[in-house]
């Protein structure tokens, strides 16, 4: 990381303003962790990384100010200070018998303090993107997965096929990041959906579109029996449109078989509710049977908001992936340590159900405010962006608010990059003082811990 000034009369983007750069900075706004950028702090507390092609990075850095830095607490919809939040907060932890931990958009170090924070009060454990998170984890724990990386896909891949999804929608760096500055010849083919618009003009790049309107569980179905070896003829006989579609997966994968490494790209996110982990499934499956030949591999983008982080470093902790009740000593007599159901710990039916009695709601990267359908009566604890100070005074009773610093914003920090091989650094572009989650999570803990088991000479 390199810092410097910005001499003002230096024509730019920002016009006069004053600004320290940092280079080489890592983007902590999407799972790409694209680290090839440089980003400018202004005296003003804005935030911006000059010519990015990004829209998403762009929206990111809009909601940050001046204001940022004098943001405060919040108890109870009015104005309060530190201590009084957290006494306020533990004082609810210490009383709950089934507190939830949601949101849960923070970093590896925000992970580990919130752990033993969770187990203190036996909390379950879910992220902001649970629904999209566990279909991919039952993919997984039921049949196994072959996975890749953005260096072998930058360097080996010679055809992408992307099942429903158009990547840069979401990721608007994905082909920069995956595919940019290479010389290699490559096929995209998208299967169930339009090409992806961003992926034209790649050079040495042949680009198709299949399938566009077919129903993707018959797609898959098909598919994987190709993948098994099936006739294709066979497999065309009867109506019309399932004739089409398993000649031109019989296409597919012909063109699969010839490929020196095919990557199979999906979004978790962008697959139909409720059975994506059926679809996921699938592909998994098709992918294992290419490797009896050749070579293939999945990518799946998704793990925003620290999604894949939180998830990978929730199971180094216990054992277990989100969505996972911890409690060491079990609080509750007769419960388990630990207890994972993907079903019944997802904060939608949690919430529904009326089945948890706090709600601490973590948001350090973006301004995600709690569910809607939140009971005004249950005890809400925010360790959220600053931009939530509004929302939290808003609701009024039973609410704390804390801000908290952003990673590679206002703190260092680590995320896991989308292929889940590579922990990135980050650095803070601004530095505002703000605490961290992690720091915020062990002073809950710390004062917990004094409520649960008060010493002797405590009144």
């Amino acid at each position: 990381m390199h810092s410097s000034a910005i001499d003002p009369s230096t024509p730019s983007s920002s016009a006069t303003r004053a600004a320290a750069l940092t280079r080489d900075w890592i983007c902590p706004f999407c799972p790409l962790l694209c680290d090839d950028l440089v980003a400018a702090s202004h005296d003003d507390g804005t935030l911006e990384v000059p010519d990015t092609e990004c829209s998403r990075l762009a929206h990111a850095l809009a909601q940050y100010g001046a204001a940022d830095a004098q943001c405060g607490c919040v108890v109870d919809g009015s104005e309060a200070d530190h201590d009084a939040a957290l006494t306020s907060a533990a004082q609810w932890l210490a009383s709950a018998r089934r507190p939830l931990f949601g949101g849960l958009a923070t970093d590896v170090a925000g992970t580990r303090a919130l752990y033993p924070l969770a187990a203190a009060c036996g909390a379950i454990l879910d992220h902001l993107h649970g629904d999209a998170l566990t279909p991919a984890t039952l993919a997984l724990q039921d049949r196994g997965a072959f996975f890749t990386t953005l260096s072998e896909v930058r360097a080996r891949a010679d055809l992408l096929v992307f099942f429903g999804c158009q990547p840069s929608r979401r990721y608007p760096r994905f082909y920069t990041r995956a595919l940019g500055g290479t010389e290699l010849a490559r096929e995209l083919v998208f299967v169930g959906c339009d090409a992806d618009p961003a992926a034209a003009g790649l050079p040495q790049t042949r680009i198709d579109s299949l399938l566009r309107d077919a129903d993707p569980y018959h797609t898959l179905a098909l598919w994987s029996a190709l993948a098994e070896g099936r006739d294709a003829a066979a497999l065309s006989h009867g109506a019309g449109s399932q004739a089409n579609v398993a000649t031109a997966l019989a296409s597919l994968h012909a063109r699969i078989a010839s490929a020196r490494y095919t990557v199979v790209v999906y979004e978790p996110a962008a697959l139909p509710a409720p059975h994506a982990a059926l679809l996921i499934e699938a592909l998994n499956r098709i992918v294992k049977a290419v490797n009896r030949t050749t070579r293939a591999a999945c990518l799946a983008l998704g793990g925003d908001d620290g999604a894949l982080t939180v998830n990978q470093t929730v199971t180094w902790l216990s054992g277990l992936p989100l969505r996972t009740r911890v409690s060491m000593p079990a609080r509750v007599t007769g419960a388990a340590p630990l207890d994972h159901d993907p079903y019944r710990y997802r904060t939608a039916r949690l919430l529904a159900e009326r089945e948890v009695d706090v709600l601490l709601w973590i948001a350090s990267f973006a301004p995600h405010a709690w569910p809607a359908s939140l009971d005004p009566a249950l005890p809400l604890i925010v360790l959220g962006h600053p931009a939530l100070a509004d929302a939290a005074k808003a609701r009024g009773a039973n609410t704390v608010f804390v801000p908290v610093a952003t990673p590679g914003i206002d703190s260092g920090g680590h995320l896991f990059r989308v292929d889940g091989t590579a922990v990135m650094p980050l650095a803070a572009a601004r530095g505002a003082a703000l605490e961290t989650v992690a720091s915020l999570a062990a002073q809950l803990n710390e004062r917990l811990s004094e409520r649960l088991n008060p010493r002797e000479d405590q009144p």
